[in-house]
């Protein structure tokens, strides 16, 4: 089985609906986390509304730091901060291997609740690309890393 670890900032949106919507649909071939640099301490409520409403599992959902995987042995770290909003990606100090996705933030997005759903939405239609098409190539860290 492969470790995943999805790390940004705060642990509150992005990583979190990576790392539940991995866990489903890795089958468990893939075990995915997720932790922040700087955890806010509570999961983004949309994150949880969403993923619920879109079929996914969300017991054990929490906003934690990085530090908790000092000692996990993982296989990769995947960065999701969104470099084309200017956003402060975190540095993984680690020796594992890291891969970077910039997601967009949907928890920023200001607008009417259908244009925040669509926000929601649109960033785990593509962490569900990403995740398939990694998993028909076979789930290998090679693969996960040329999907990115």
């Amino acid at each position: 089985m492969i470790k995943v670890l999805f790390v940004c900032t705060h642990n509150r949106c992005r990583s979190i609906l990576c790392e539940a919507i991995v866990n489903q649909l890795g089958e468990g071939k893939i075990q995915a986390f997720s932790a922040g640099s700087v955890p806010a301490g509570q999961v983004h409520p949309l994150s949880l509304k969403f993923l619920e409403q879109q079929g996914y599992a969300t017991d054990g959902l929490r906003s934690q730091s990085w530090d908790e995987f000092a000692s996990t042995p993982l296989d990769l770290v995947v960065t999701v901060c969104d470099s084309a909003a200017n956003e402060a990606c975190p540095l993984w100090m680690g020796e594992t291997p890291t891969l970077h996705w910039g997601l967009p933030d949907p928890s920023k997005v200001e607008g009417s609740d259908a244009e925040i759903e669509d926000a929601f939405l649109n960033v785990m239609a593509r962490i569900e690309v990403k995740v398939t098409a990694w998993l028909e190539r076979g789930a290998s860290t090679d693969c996960f890393a040329a999907n990115s």
